[in-house]
């Protein structure tokens, strides 16, 4: 954490102000570049103008904000990493997994898998980066009671053998993936690397996005940062809260400032943002599937990669790539069981 002393080096910080910075979580200069000025002021009881004043000083302290070359760019992108699904079709559909530094947005009917993806990723994320993940812990906001630990234990025991095995020694946990107080133990240091908050609505659902970056900032030098935030689902209070079209900007302007609120972890501790969301059926649609995700225009242009599940027989669902900045379209399958995704 920032000491208040270099808080107080920012214009027009004095102690007061950086307590208030501090106790809303603006407790570095990087947290402070990304604010919007009405935020800061609101937040920290100062004028606008001097809350702009104040920013401007962190993106520069901060080297935020300004232009850069296309090789800087290229130089930040090598640091982003990518989680894997560990489903070989799914990780090819997604040019390697899910990416940090973005928002993923996972939509599609009832039972057609949401919740297990973000369980299985919040497993994945957990092992080490040879095993397809990025060695870091996950925050769960859980806006529709759909996290079960229980779930996290099937799946951390229905990785394959090696993998298992290779947490483990990542771990310092002496046994295989035959011995179950080993296999017990595992589990249990899964369960303890998932920060889960239930929502009760939607303002608790935005304040919780703010203490997610908390929790990032509280680990960031730890072993197991925090490298994914799961929102499930994204969508189910506001859409519940905010009913017919009088009430639809007002959702709207809440959402984008909720999305924002993510992106912001995700930008700032290199982490992967994946959310879920409901959907809805179009009338107007004569032709294909009329299926379509709430949200609107807010949703679709704030996430970078949307992926649409849709059911099949038995336990495949087909997982559709509907938009990426830099991936052609297409098409996976995967199964859901007991034991988590599985390829086809």
């Amino acid at each position: 954490m920032a000491a208040q002393a270099e808080l107080e080096d920012l214009p027009g910080v004095g102690p007061a102000t950086a307590d208030k910075l501090k106790d809303n979580g603006y407790d570095s200069f990087q947290s402070i570049a990304v604010a919007s000025p009405a935020e800061l002021s609101n937040k920290a009881d100062v004028g606008e103008s001097s809350a702009s004043d104040i920013i401007n000083a962190a993106r520069d302290a901060a080297d935020i904000g300004g232009f850069e070359t296309g090789s800087d760019v290229l130089d930040r992108r090598e640091r982003i990493g990518k989680l894997e699904w560990l489903v070989p079709e799914i990780d090819d559909l997604l040019g390697g997994g899910v990416e940090t530094q973005s928002i993923t947005e996972v939509y599609g009917e009832f039972g057609a898998g949401k919740s297990q993806v973000t369980h299985q990723l919040a497993v994945n994320v957990q092992l080490p980066e040879e095993a397809g993940g990025l060695a870091g812990r996950c925050v769960f906001i859980d806006s529709e009671d759909t996290f079960r630990p229980e779930r996290i234990d099937e799946m951390v025991r229905g990785l394959d053998d090696e993998v298992i095995e290779a947490a483990m020694e990542d771990r310092d946990i002496d046994g295989d993936a035959g011995d179950e107080e080993a296999l017990a133990a595992l589990v249990d240091e899964f369960l303890d690397k998932i920060h889960v908050a239930k929502a009760f609505n939607s303002n608790h659902q935005i304040l919780l996005a703010e203490k997610a970056q908390e929790i990032a900032k509280e680990h960031e030098e730890d072993e197991y940062p925090v490298r994914l935030l799961c929102v499930d689902s994204l969508t189910a209070h506001f859409r519940a809260e905010y009913v017919g079209r009088g009430e639809l900007a007002d959702r709207q302007q809440k959402l984008n400032k909720h999305l924002h609120d993510l992106d912001r972890v995700g930008n700032l501790y290199n982490s992967a943002v994946v959310v879920t969301n409901q959907v809805q059926s179009n009338p107007d649609a004569f032709f294909g599937d009329p299926t379509k995700p709430i949200g609107g225009n807010i949703l679709g242009h704030k996430s970078t990669f949307r992926l649409y599940l849709k059911k099949s027989k038995n336990d495949k669902r087909i997982v559709r790539l509907v938009d990426a900045p830099n991936l052609p379209d297409g098409e996976a399958v995967m199964r859901v069981q007991n034991e988590g995704l599985k390829p086809e």
